[in-house]
């Protein structure tokens, strides 16, 4: 058997990996020869089947956080390309910069008209540069805000998907207001006057998460994350060690189903066999799915009902 690691699989996935080659091996196998091998194939199907659900139904927090920053996960891209019709990106604070670390754009989601932005880190090296790695600047949230007040004024409803560490903690953008484009951010957030719906599709990264992610509805998929720090950045703080990130992410609570049982998100949405980049096609067509519902819920709510019950939904966290 080829023991070489395979970096499309994280460590804890190895012999997922290292199965799935044999079956490759056996199937090239069966189409170069004269051979017959199909019932062992399903037989390993089956055993690596069987093998990936027992080792997701096990992950812990940190493992968890491995598959949310994963290289091949899908972006909020690869989301809108996917789910959404129409697209056409909307760009710059009109002041400073395009705000590449946060796409945004109106678009349609089952022939309705929405407004769709969400953090975007990026594949190849200099597009993730680029876009920061996906952690915004303050011209970033400011893009934002611009284009929920377009949403607002136009009454299209506002959906976004998390996915950043955090938002960018350089010296530049806290000279330009950080905190105070965020804050802003949630200010207006809370009283806009359109339905609106979060997603955690990724990593959810502090206040750089919290900017777009004030919602009517906000959702987890199975495996991200959201806290105010990543687990490295808590062990540092507490242990003055990065390499304690995996014993600070099993304290800090991060993950979906313990997120969702705090009360502070709706519900989570399940993924592929794996982790979402095992099929984001499947993983597209169910969030998709899920989008449309929640959008024609939210839709026949009056506006003074979306208003209150999102009022009421920030006055309770915490208590």
């Amino acid at each position: 058997m080829n023991m070489s690691v395979n970096m499309n699989f994280l460590d804890f996935e190895q012999p997922i990996a290292e199965l799935e080659a044999k079956i490759q091996e056996l199937r090239m196998v069966g189409t170069d020869a004269d051979v017959n091998l199909n019932e062992e194939i399903r037989r390993l199907d089956a055993k690596c089947k069987q093998l990936t659900k027992s080792i997701f139904s096990n992950l812990t927090p940190w493992q968890v956080t491995q598959l949310a920053r994963h290289p091949l996960r899908p972006h909020t891209m690869d989301y809108i390309k996917r789910i959404f019709t129409d697209f056409d990106e909307l760009s710059g604070d009109r002041a400073m910069s395009a705000g590449p670390s946060i796409l945004a754009g109106i678009a349609r989601l089952d022939g309705k008209p929405v407004m769709v932005m969400g953090h975007e880190k990026g594949r190849k090296t200099q597009e993730r540069i680029e876009r920061n790695f996906g952690m915004p600047y303050p011209e970033d949230y400011r893009k934002a805000l611009r284009l929920m007040k377009l949403a607002e004024k136009f009454s299209l409803p506002l959906i976004t998907f998390i996915d950043t560490q955090g938002a960018y903690p350089g010296i530049g953008a806290e000279q330009r207001n950080q905190s105070e484009a965020i804050a802003r951010n949630l200010f207006v957030m809370a009283k806009l006057q359109i339905p609106i719906i979060c997603v955690v599709i990724g990593e959810g990264g502090s206040g750089g998460a919290l900017a777009i992610g004030v919602g009517d509805r906000v959702w987890m998929l199975q495996y991200a994350v959201y806290s105010v720090i990543s687990p490295e950045g808590c062990a540092s703080i507490l242990w003055r060690s990065a390499d304690k990130a995996p014993l600070a992410a099993e304290a800090m609570e991060l993950t979906a189903d313990k997120i969702h049982s705090l009360g502070l998100i709706d519900g989570v949405i399940p993924e592929p066999l794996g982790g979402a980049h095992r099929d984001d096609a499947k993983m597209a067509d169910t969030l998709k799915d899920h989008l449309i519902q929640q959008l024609n819920l939210l839709q026949s709510y009056p506006l003074s009902q979306l208003l209150a019950e999102r009022y009421q939904r920030l006055m309770s966290y915490g208590t």
